[in-house]
């Protein structure tokens, strides 16, 4: 199986990857330096990307491909967590206009075969030939999906291409070369036609800057697995590609996903213990500081201060995460603001909101102090939320809970809510982790319960929260039951 990676996580998946027998292609100069391995420019069945907040990966490619991958890479760390993506790039889907904004409009997507299992999509108004309008029926194909856990839609556009990789099939006739080099675009294009490597009628053929390096062979595997693509898409979608716009418009059908190289797709997010185990991975190959992927994910600055570091000086494998180092460079300080960001194991990503910090010590520990608005009552202490009150979030970089006491405007107790979760990781504007459901709580009598035992066990059930997590949950919400 062939897959291409890119993003601060490649070099421990690569090696994951070739511990496995798989093949890595059009790998990065970096990657090709560090192994003693071949890495061949061809079509990948796979492609594995980091998010754009660094926090995970994304899986997208051949169904059974995606499938290899996905079982690898969950199974880094115990706290992974894995979901499918409903929406992968390549995926042509109907749907109806639910609303238009300034830039584009929101387009309600069947998902599947099952109507009622939608989600919303956003269609740029320069990916559209012609005006939309809510209630439009559109048939569109994902440009660029969306981790679950990202505040933002899956990108269209109203222009099917096929294919992906070395070359892509789109709309026109002729040749093009995505590659910023003139010379070399220029003469790879002139071989292919001299070749007659060309598309079918109706489509033209453009190349990724990845197959200016590609043989012969790999050249003509692509074309001819984009062509295919192409003839899937064309019989999916019919002569015209659109909807016929007379039909009714309350149930739009998807497109069958077969038609689309690229169909299948899988969200990875990784927690701390899943970047610390990628770690001892990536030093099997080259020079890799303690935290190296924990401090990557926090900011891009980081992430260049980790490259320096690495390239100055060789760390010791053994030696601690150096938190306070990182703090001091990259923050939070005191006096910043940082926000509380609430993962769930179902993918959704809640911020709980913002705070001043108030303190941060050099062992990973972090206040956060927040002044609550009124309105409702404190869930599970079933206090009232009133004017004046104020919540106390002690975090700590690696503990699997964090507590949160609320104080009204005269700085009584009104109770303490220990939060069981992941390990948990203060990056520079934001504390994050994902929650685990069950709780324990401190009344202001002095009185403990521990809560939700039962959301956490129906969150197993439905597959959202591996059952080795919540085990490692439920033990830590007896300690702390006991604690308390």
């Amino acid at each position: 199986m062939s897959v291409r990676i890119r993003g601060i996580y490649t070099t421990a998946l690569t090696r994951l990857l070739l511990d496995a027998g798989h093949d890595v292609v059009d790998a990065s100069p970096p990657i090709r330096r560090r192994f003693d391995a071949s890495f061949p420019t061809a079509p990948p069945a796979v492609e594995v990307a980091t998010t754009d907040d660094r926090q995970g990966v994304g899986i997208a490619g051949a169904p059974d491909a995606v499938e290899s991958v996905l079982d690898l890479v969950r199974g880094v760390g115990i706290d992974a967590f894995a979901w499918r993506d409903p929406t992968p790039p390549g995926t042509v889907l109907d749907g109806e206009v639910t609303e238009t904004l300034g830039g584009g409009a929101v387009v309600d997507l069947a998902v599947g075969m099952d109507a009622h299992a939608s989600v919303e999509g956003y269609l740029p108004y320069g990916n559209v030939d012609a005006r939309v309008e809510t209630g439009d029926l559109v048939r569109a194909q994902v440009t660029a999906s969306a981790a679950p856990w990202e505040r933002r839609r899956p990108e269209l556009d109203t222009t099917l291409r096929a294919g992906g990789g070395l070359v892509t099939l789109e709309p026109g006739s002729g040749t093009r070369v995505d590659a910023r080099d003139d010379e070399a675009a220029r003469e790879l294009a002139g071989m292919v036609d001299l070749l007659g490597l060309s598309a079918p009628e109706g489509w033209r053929t453009v190349w990724d800057r990845s197959a200016l390096d590609a043989d012969m062979d790999a050249l003509e595997s692509g074309l001819d697995r984009a062509v295919a693509a192409a003839e899937r898409l064309s019989d999916a979608v019919g002569e015209t590609g659109r909807i016929d716009r007379d039909g009714p418009a309350a149930a739009p059908d998807p497109v069958d996903e077969s038609s689309t190289v690229g169909s299948a797709g899988a969200w990875v997010w990784f927690g701390r213990e899943c970047r610390f185990a990628l770690d001892s991975v990536r030093r099997r190959v080259t020079t890799t500081m303690p935290g190296h992927h924990r401090v990557k994910a926090g900011s891009a600055d980081a992430s260049a201060g980790v490259d320096l570091a690495e390239a100055l000086c060789d760390p010791d494998p053994d030696a601690a995460f150096p938190f306070a180092t990182v703090r001091a460079v990259f923050g939070p300080a005191e006096g910043d603001t940082l926000r509380l960001e609430h993962g769930k194991p179902d993918g959704r990503l809640i911020t709980l909101g913002e705070g001043e910090v108030t303190a941060a010590d050099d062992d990973g520990g972090v206040t956060v102090r927040r002044s609550m608005s009124p309105g409702g009552r404190y869930d599970a202490l079933d206090v009232p939320r009133e004017g004046g009150d104020v919540a106390v979030t002690k975090l700590k970089e690696g503990r699997w809970w964090y507590p949160t006491t609320y104080r009204d405007a005269s700085g009584s107790v009104k109770g303490t809510y220990v939060n069981v979760c992941t390990p948990v990781e203060v990056f520079p504007d934001a504390a994050r982790y994902v929650d685990l459901h069950v709780d324990v709580i401190k009344r202001a009598d002095g009185t403990v319960e521990r809560v939700d035992d039962e959301v956490l066990d129906g969150s197993v059930a439905a597959g959202d929260t591996p059952e080795p997590v919540a085990e490692k949950a439920r033990s830590v919400a007896s300690a702390l039951e006991n604690a308390l």
